[in-house]
């Protein structure tokens, strides 16, 4: 087994529950983690024998171009995404994390985590 990293992919998005988020917008940091087993590329050095990296990106940006109140709906859509089109992948963790909430105070970010 082993892990491919994908972190700090940065959209702006119009996700949460307030009309004026989806209005306005925000900026929002999704990371990738992909358990697989990494042996037949390891070993044959070959892109079709492990996870493209660029399609991972594309399918991630495509979900996070639609409209969701929830972040959990969002993780769920990516992973969905991710799995469908990689069916080789054992484990697959999706990180979505919202810059600076309006939550009414200083707030770096909050994030929801998907494991499937």
């Amino acid at each position: 087994m082993g892990k491919i990293l994908i972190e700090g992919m940065e959209f702006y998005s119009y996700h949460g529950c307030f009309v004026e988020e989806q209005i306005v917008g925000n900026k929002f940091i999704v990371d990738v983690t992909i358990d697989f087993n990494i042996e037949l590329a390891a070993e044959n050095d070959e892109l079709n024998e492990t996870i493209n990296y660029q399609s991972v990106f594309m399918l991630v940006k495509k979900e996070m171009a639609i409209k969701s109140k929830l972040l959990e709906n969002v993780a769920k859509r990516i992973a969905d995404s991710i799995k469908e089109n990689f069916p080789k992948i054992h484990q697959l963790t999706i990180r979505v994390s919202k810059v600076n909430p309006p939550l009414g105070g200083q707030i770096k970010l909050v994030a929801v985590e998907y494991s499937c």
